[in-house]
């Protein structure tokens, strides 16, 4: 096949996958709609099949797209690795590093890092993303991905995992609640009450779920909410309902806020978080510079076996 391959062609169709968007890829990729259309035609043409479906609804990509996608993805981190390498020699040449987490740590341990890391390296951007545990693992065998946080330890063709952080589980309820007179409790107990959960996208929310089908119960929603640990103990609070949040997260807002941590006393609770790369791919030496320094940072948070969780704080 003599097709010549344009890396803004490439860019353009992992940008549409990923925003499963022809709008979105091209704004993304800072294209007009009418010339990012163009270019998918044209590429197609050129390849001689269909790289993306079009429906009412957005597009999704063809067999013939992913193949195209997976290995666009490949060549553009191959440059990405390029650049970082050649860094040194050639000041004003940015780096680019994709770090997906999970809620826990997109919203615990990312952020104070990620600070750091960003003005000691001015010259590097992040693409940072919020995914379900398996979803990151996922991403990172794909190539979507340089860097994952997961609480999923295994699994996933390729992938090398390095111990990170342990995410404790804790329960949130009001000052003078029925559970708030415990310094712990079992999960089981709690499933009298309404709760307040994050939403769907957090892997919190599949795992009280699930913990609670495992009993043959049902977890009772009173609200659901973002991905944010500050509302749901302001909502724990004004007594609407009760939560299972981070216990790092619950003693951080349990200053100000009227509200009582329970200790989880089921296995479950606690959960090992690790840091996933591709194994036969190195990363460039600003993308392990991340990783070298969100392991430097890793340390005990507290939690409900450290600190007096039946306290407001």
């Amino acid at each position: 096949m003599a097709t010549r391959f344009d890396l803004i062609d490439m860019q353009l169709m992992v940008n549409v996958a990923s925003a499963m968007s022809l709008t979105k890829g091209a704004e993304r990729t800072f294209l007009s709609v009418p010339a990012a259309s163009n270019r998918v035609k044209g590429l197609e043409e050129s390849l001689g099949t269909e790289l993306l479906y079009r429906g009412s609804q957005g597009v999704t990509l063809t067999p013939s797209g992913e193949v195209f996608v997976k290995h666009a993805r490949t060549v553009l981190r191959q440059l990405d690795y390029l650049r970082g390498e050649i860094q040194e020699y050639a000041r004003g040449v940015k780096g680019r590093v994709r770090l997906y987490a999970n809620t826990t740590a997109m919203n615990e341990f990312v952020p104070g890092v990620l600070g750091r890391y960003l003005v000691t390296h001015p010259d590097v951007n992040v693409e940072l993303r919020e995914r379900l545990s398996h979803q990151v693992v996922k991403a990172v065998v794909d190539g979507a991905a340089d860097i994952g946080i997961t609480a999923q330890g295994s699994g996933g063709a390729g992938v090398r995992y390095l111990p990170y952080r342990s995410d404790r589980l804790a329960l949130v309820v009001w000052e003078g609640h029925p559970l708030a007179r415990g310094a712990s409790c079992a999960f089981e107990q709690t499933l009298d009450f309404d709760f307040i959960c994050l939403s769907e996208s957090s892997a919190i929310h599949a795992l009280l779920i699930k913990a609670a089908e495992d009993m043959g119960r049902i977890l009772r929603f009173r609200v659901e909410v973002g991905n944010q640990f500050e509302t749901v103990c302001r909502l724990v609070a004004a007594k609407v309902g009760i939560g299972v949040i981070p216990a790092s997260a619950a003693h951080r807002y349990a200053r100000d806020t009227p509200i009582r941590i329970i200790a989880l006393e089921d296995a479950w609770s606690r959960r090992d978080l690790h840091l996933c790369v591709r194994d036969a791919e190195p990363l460039p030496a600003f993308a392990q510079e991340l990783v070298d320094l969100l392991v430097a940072d890793a340390a005990p948070e507290p939690d409900c076996a450290s600190a007096p969780c039946g306290a407001a704080g």
